[in-house]
């Protein structure tokens, strides 16, 4: 019998539970039809599990078809447990992804997606819930195709054959190429499509109803295909847990030869581990909480062996290579507060037990503090922790207060180089270290003459630098998004031993961080924020606050959509917030979505405190010896005293690597000098940009290298034209009538506000500046534009209105006087301390009324038919004529 292994996965409340019920019921596993709202899931064993209504963690189910055996895969949903969906992923053949038809894509949906299309795993999708109101399969089909796929293709049976084959051959050359010929297209012909991800089937249903579940499972029988495997034995491990008794059952699935009962497993050699070699006691196939016992496991089967002690989520055995670091990884660290007279060195043992189960706790002791720290994806998972200490080891645990996850990494290539040679040792190392992509981790590689370093030694620095979590200056943090190449190195044929190296390879890290131009960075969220139209200006302020990235609102109804990144800190209990403003009816959906710059790294680094030349366990400084004694050399001066060459100094230039933005002591950029268009603009009034500050660890900064207070003088006073400037949502939002022509056409409400301030401006002769934010698509460059008289500026994808206005006042300022027209509270505290007057949008309105008013007073005297009549009635006239077009 064919075996297939297929995993579920879903955003949290999308019915992935229910659709597995329904699976098994259908096929034949299961007598009665379970519910998760009853508690009777079959596939909800955990008594946190039926009490919650969310899959914790992952089960196993067999699922019989006639022509296959199906290994079900149920995964967690919620965000929090996302690291135990991740560790299935290694070991499917295809995926199911379960949209609720109600919600649509969300944004945990979206960050589910990545991870299959990073594990190149084949995908179907089952779109949920199609029996409530306002589930339609047009729109979502197309919101499919607009968000994950263009390639996500209606699999519902019964459809006209010609535009079915016709929208499946549009997904690959070879089918486009057939059907243009005019040869039939079949079913067969799909499953390898399927199967290089070049095309997704998409049906729809009610999982609850069990409408659309046989004709998935029909779809999932026709075009599939088991993968083909080797003779060889080859293993990888997914999952460490224990039964009820106790025992340690390591989950894997074989992917080639076959696995017998009292086999005798290794571990694949590497350098970080040492040899291990054990018999298999018990080979057991799980379906829910039940198990059968097999003698032979054959390739393609999901199982769990007892008698593995040294086992690891992610190991590979027999031909398997060790699964890669994995792309979720929590963001929230928090210290585990043990009961009074506890012994913690106890406790930490039962604790690691854990650490088995779930690696990405990470839990650690700290013996200086005397502290136990680990870390987590969120508070669910953190009062789900607490619940399986107590029931599993009787501990009764507290949490202190949580705090973010940092990173580091570096903005521009540097030369690492450590020396460890106190009398009889040897070892010296140079490294290259350089910025990798956002998100793509440590990158080891060597590029070192073994006529320079012997082979050995070179795999020996590689294992160095693998074995340990090399931490950044700034704050201590661990590194990341780093390339660390070894380029050159020396050792001595008498002297030289294993652990020199280990000490030069530290050095040489850390001392190439410490001469680096060092970034730091946070965990960010891509949210999905829902609030009331008419709250969508108050939710753009905040967003604008929080250093937010976001599209233009998307507004259906009476709701509006947000979408966009934002830092972990700057959402954390923003949901609070929301449910008060909206009275309940906002929504904040938010999916980890890797690290970024900080946004406010100087009042992290200050709170952290962190001084890396007084960490003793990761030293920058370098040994060396001279007449029968070793002495210390500081890291600055080690160049100066390296025995061997850069190498790189002989060859062409490396390339320049294009660099983040530092984030010590640095000012934001002006930006505005730097665009042809704006210098245009602001010609008279711009200087250049302020230099930004790197941070130099290197030397400690005397009292000059702060920038001491300017003496305070007199200012002459302002002269030349006043400048307003003019925040065009926030008011758009403020007032009512450009707000209600604001949800029914934004574009509409755009050109209104630009035509009254292109009046205002004719009658008080200032100059006039309109930014828009959220307006231009993501990677977009920014516009400035003339419209009529004034200047209206869209801001770059990465550039908030807020920003623009505060470097804007903060340039003009000094020579002009600036007015600022804004209803952001926040804003307005800034631009006063820039020098600017600001105007509220309820102010600014009565102003703009009373220009309207003198303008037709004005022409009214002079008999003449006026063009500019009061406020209202402009806006009214508009709106008149916006609904006859």
């Amino acid at each position: 019998m064919k075996k297939l292994v297929v995993g579920i996965l879903a955003h949290v409340d999308a019915g992935k539970t229910t659709l597995s019920e329904a699976f098994l019921y259908r096929s034949g596993h299961l007598r009665q039809l379970g519910r998760v709202d009853h508690q009777t899931a079959f596939l909800d064993t955990d008594i946190l599990e039926r009490e919650r209504g969310i899959t914790i963690f992952s089960k196993q189910a067999v699922l019989p078809l006639p022509d296959r055996t199906v290994i079900l895969l149920d995964t967690p949903g919620h965000v929090d447990f996302s690291s135990e969906m991740e560790r299935t992923l290694p070991v499917l053949d295809y995926a199911i992804l379960v949209i609720s038809g109600s919600d649509g894509v969300q944004g945990h949906t979206k960050t589910l997606w990545r991870l299959l299309e990073q594990y190149q795993i084949p995908t179907f999708l089952f779109i949920n819930k199609m029996d409530l109101s306002g589930a339609e399969k047009a729109p979502i089909l197309a919101q499919l195709k607009s968000e994950l796929d263009d390639r996500c293709v209606d699999f519902t049976p019964n459809q006209d054959e010609g535009t079915f084959y016709e929208n499946v051959a549009v997904c690959d050359e070879a089918l486009l190429n057939s059907y243009l010929d005019g040869t039939p297209l079949s079913h067969n012909q799909l499953v390898p499509v399927i199967a290089q991800r070049k095309l997704f089937p998409c049906l729809f249903g009610s999982a609850l109803k069990l409408d659309g579940v046989d004709e998935f499972l029909t779809a999932i029988s026709t075009y599939t295909a088991p993968p083909a495997y080797p003779t060889e034995f080859g293993a990888r491990v997914y999952k460490i847990g224990r039964d009820t008794q106790g025992n340690r059952l390591t989950y894997l699935k074989i992917t080639g030869g076959s696995l017998a009962v009292k086999t005798l497993l290794s571990n694949a050699p590497a350098p970080d581990d040492s040899l291990w070699q054990e018999k298999i006691n018990e080979i057991r196939l799980y379906s829910g909480v039940k198990y059968e016992t097999m003698d032979v496991a054959q390739a393609g089967t999901v199982c769990a062996v007892t008698g593995l002690t040294a086992t690891y989520a992610g190991q590979g055995l027999g031909h398997e290579v060790p699964s890669t670091t994995p792309i979720l990884s929590p963001v929230h660290t928090y210290q585990l507060i043990l009961p009074r007279g506890c012994d913690p060195h106890m406790a930490l043992q039962k604790l690691k037990i854990l650490e088995e189960e779930d690696p990405q706790l990470h839990i650690v002791w700290n013996e200086q503090l005397r502290k136990i720290n680990l870390q987590l994806m969120g508070e669910i998972q953190l009062e789900i922790l607490k619940r399986q200490i107590a029931s599993r080891f009787d501990l009764d645990i507290s949490f202190g207060t949580g705090s973010l996850l940092y990173r580091e990494t570096i903005s521009a290539p540097i030369i690492g180089i450590g020396h460890f040679e106190p009398l009889r040792h040897y070892a010296e190392v140079m490294l290259h270290i350089a910025p990798a992509p956002r998100g793509s981790g440590i990158t080891l590689s060597a590029q070192c003459s073994e006529d320079i370093l012997h082979r050995s030694w070179q795999r020996l620095v590689l294992a160095h630098l693998q074995e340990r979590a090399h931490r950044g200056v700034l704050t201590g943090a661990p590194i990341t998004d780093i390339e660390i190449t070894l380029i050159a190195g020396r050792a001595h044929q008498k002297h030289t031993e294993g652990g020199d190296f280990r000490q030069a390879t530290y050095r040489a890290v850390r001392q190439g961080l410490m001469s680096a131009e060092s970034v730091l960075l946070e965990p960010w969220y891509s949210f999905r924020l829902e609030v009331p139209a008419n709250l969508v200006g108050r939710a753009m302020s905040d967003l604008q606050r929080f250093c937010a990235t976001f599209s233009q609102p998307e507004t259906v109804g009476e709701t509006a959509t947000i979408q966009g990144r934002a830092p972990v800190s700057a959402l954390d209990g923003y949901g609070i917030l929301l449910t008060g403003y909206t009275r309940g009816m906002g929504r904040l959906f938010c999916s980890p979505s890797g690290y970024d710059i900080c946004h406010n790294p100087d009042e992290v680094i200050e709170k952290k405190g962190y001084l890396p030349l007084r960490d003793l366990d990761h030293p920058a400084d370098s040994v060396f010896c001279a007449h029968g004694a070793g002495y210390l050399v500081p890291w600055d001066e080690v160049p100066d005293h390296a025995h061997v060459e850069n190498p790189l100094t002989a060859r062409p230039t490396t390339p320049a690597v294009e660099s983040a933005p530092t984030t010590r002591r640095s000012a934001p950029p002006t930006g505005l000098a730097q665009d042809k268009e704006l210098q245009a603009i602001f010609e008279r009034t711009y200087g250049a940009p302020k230099t930004s500050r790197s941070f130099a660890p290197q030397k400690a900064r005397p009292p000059q290298d702060i920038d001491p207070s300017p003496m305070r003088v007199i200012q002459s006073p302002h002269t030349g034209p006043e400048y307003l400037l003019v925040d065009g949502y926030n008011i758009i939002f403020a007032w009512d009538d450009l707000n209600a022509v604001a949800r029914d056409n934004l574009d509409a409400a755009r050109k209104m506000l630009m035509d009254l301030l292109s009046n205002y401006q004719g009658f008080k002769n200032c100059e006039v500046i309109l930014v828009f934010d959220a307006y231009k698509v993501p990677n977009g460059v920014g516009e400035v534009s003339r419209y009529h008289n004034i200047s209206v500026v869209y801001t770059k994808e990465a550039e908030t209105a807020d920003a623009y206005i505060e470097k804007t006042t903060y340039a003009l300022g000094r020579t002009h006087r600036v007015r600022v027209a804004t209803s952001d509270g926040v804003e307005q505290l800034i631009i006063l301390g820039h020098g600017a007057l600001r105007v509220s949008a309820r102010v600014f309105r009565m102003e703009v009324e009373s220009v309207m008013g003198q303008i037709s007073a004005l022409l009214s005297k002079n008999n003449q038919r006026s063009k500019s009549q009061p406020l209202r009635a402009a806006l009214q006239r508009a709106q008149s004529e916006k609904d006859e077009t």
